[in-house]
């Protein structure tokens, strides 16, 4: 067995398993302490490569390199035993390394992109700040549990569309409300003074 791991020939393949050793301690032991080797590769990469289609996939890109240092050792071991099976001794590392690297990248791309095909893509919602904002109940009446569609612009100038009910009373089509709070899936809101004439309908 130690002499497995002190041929020369199979030296290659042996520093692959390291490598992947090492970077999958290093990545974990990074995650909690927030230096993660992924995070400064990705900085000195250039952007020809970081911008890349083959690597645009929905998983941490450093799962690429793991893959590719698996199947890189992986494809030099299986061809060097299969020619030690036949030939009874090992072929010259410098002979093996580019099939094992034309194998590791075939695999490696088609592993990512199948994986890439099963896993859903990360959808982070954010829930607009909306309170307190001015609105015009765009359809319907809206009443206690009956609500209306209403529209109303965020900070940014932005145009929404929310679910409205009132308190008590009702909110009537076309009537300036004002968001007063948000319950579960819906807003509760406050009709605005018809003769409060600070309010135009312009702005929404």
């Amino acid at each position: 067995m130690l002499a497995f791991f002190l041929e020369h020939d199979l030296m290659p393949f042996h520093l692959s398993v390291c490598a992947l050793i090492l970077l999958s301690t290093a990545e974990t032991i990074g995650y909690y302490i927030g230096l993660r080797p992924s995070t400064f590769f990705k900085r000195i990469s250039p952007d020809w490569l970081t911008h890349s289609p083959f690597i645009q996939v929905k998983f941490a890109k450093v799962l690429i390199v793991v893959f590719f240092f698996i199947t890189f050792s992986f494809a030099g071991y299986l061809l060097q035993l299969i020619v030690y099976a036949s030939q009874h001794y090992f072929f010259a590392w410098y002979y093996m390394i580019i099939p094992a690297l034309v194998i590791a990248i075939f695999f490696t791309v088609f592993m990512i992109h199948c994986l890439d095909q099963v896993i859903k893509p990360q959808v982070i919602k954010t829930q607009v700040d909306l309170l307190g904002r001015l609105a015009t109940v765009s359809s319907g009446n809206a009443r206690p549990g009956f609500s209306a569609q209403a529209r109303v612009r965020d900070e940014f100038g932005q145009l929404h569309y929310v679910q409205v009910e009132p308190e008590f009373g009702e909110l009537e089509f076309q009537s300036q409300i004002i968001l007063i709070r948000f319950s579960k899936s819906h807003y509760i809101a406050k009709n605005i003074s018809k003769s409060n004439h600070l309010f135009s309908s312009e702005q929404f």
